[in-house]
């Protein structure tokens, strides 16, 4: 038997209702395939920032760091400043942990309505590579002149070389996995130094992979293309701004930021890698119980495949997609009634019934 230590930071709003229904079918995956999972909770959230002022507590990285993955819900609340609660902790996390990929499929699953015309299931099918760890979200800048008509703000956009070819390298080994296409996303018309930089790098690096087919869009245009053209695109790679809009778009076209996974990667496996939900907190809907559990779970699946056991999210994956074709169990963002737990249970139900199934 395999054994995995997690930590888990249910964080806030939505994340702690949907955080419990991920583990309900990763607990249902490692009964099946013979994996043991002990689960460590942190109550790292914007409450307890009200209460301590801090996201986390001094050395919390070294908290983390002797685990094998950690498992996010969401971090967010009205109650304190978004950069406040963004760089207490996730960012913290990502850049101490060298998570610089952070990996976003957007994928029309079977019984997602899609808001575009004439797109089956299946045919819109990409990943977004977005940079994790420089980019536009950097440090370099600040405020001089405050509360006066002479303040000014500068922000500074940090673009490296080992930052861009490692970020891009693992778009391009991502692809020749799937379909062999990479598109980068740029704007080196308007960005005179950062981008043409960016450009220079991809045009460098695919020269490492000649079989792989390339192609680079403005990102405005690529913005129309994704609405558009979903089915161009198989692996999208962008710098941490850009790839942080078009993620939430592409969840958009595949009909609900409630079917969107993500992973925060240190490919290198070197600290532990992060695994959260694209959509947030959602305090408008928190403690409603009408969260969609299907992102949170299918992150736990993208985590059992970086821990090795890609037979077990293979199987959680199959049945998401079994469930929203056999079941009308369905929570209020995808059409239905159902409540957060009737949607985790029904997927544990279904990985249970199919697996047993096979083995059978």
């Amino acid at each position: 038997m395999k054994r995995y230590n997690i930590a888990v930071i249910e964080g806030d709003g939505i994340g702690r209702e949907v955080v419990p229904e991920g583990m309900r079918v990763i607990e249902a995956a490692g009964r099946l395939f013979d994996i043991a999972l002990s689960w460590q909770h942190f109550d790292w959230s914007c409450d307890r920032y009200l209460k301590t002022g801090r996201m986390m507590p001094d050395g919390g990285l070294d908290q983390l760091r002797s685990f094998d993955a950690i498992y996010l819900g969401a971090i967010g609340s009205p109650r304190v400043p978004d950069h406040v609660s963004l760089w207490g902790l996730l960012i913290p996390i990502r850049r101490g942990f060298q998570q610089y990929v952070n990996l976003r499929p957007c994928k029309l699953l079977p019984g997602i309505t899609t808001p575009l015309k004439d797109f089956p299931p299946g045919e819109i099918d990409f990943c977004i590579v977005r940079e994790n760890n420089e980019g536009e979200y950097s440090e370099a800048g600040g405020r001089m002149f405050r509360n006066t008509n002479a303040e000014v703000v500068i922000q500074e956009t940090v673009f490296t070389r080992m930052g861009c070819d490692r970020v891009m390298r693992f778009a391009f080994q991502l692809a020749a996995k799937r379909r062999q296409h990479v598109t980068s996303a740029t704007k080196s018309n308007g960005l005179v130094f950062t981008m043409p930089f960016w450009d220079e790098r991809f045009a460098a690096i695919r020269q490492e992979y000649p079989h792989i087919k390339t192609d680079q869009y403005h990102i405005d245009i690529l913005t129309a293309h994704f609405v558009r053209h979903p089915d161009w695109f198989d692996v999208v790679v962008a710098s941490n701004l850009f790839g942080d809009i078009l993620s939430d778009l592409g969840a958009g076209v595949v009909g609900s930021m409630g079917v969107a996974p993500s992973a925060n990667l240190n490919p290198e496996r070197d600290y532990p890698s992060m695994f959260e939900p694209v959509h947030g907190s959602a305090p408008d809907i928190a403690g409603q119980q009408i969260a969609n559990p299907l992102a949170q779970i299918w992150s736990g699946a993208m985590m059992l495949r970086h821990l090795g056991e890609a037979e077990a999210a293979d199987s959680i994956e199959r049945a998401i997609t079994e469930v929203l074709v056999r079941s009308d169990v369905r929570t209020p963002d995808i059409g239905g009634a159902a409540k957060t737990r009737d949607l985790g249970e029904a997927v544990a139900s279904a990985l249970t019934a199919t697996v047993t199934a096979r083995k059978a």
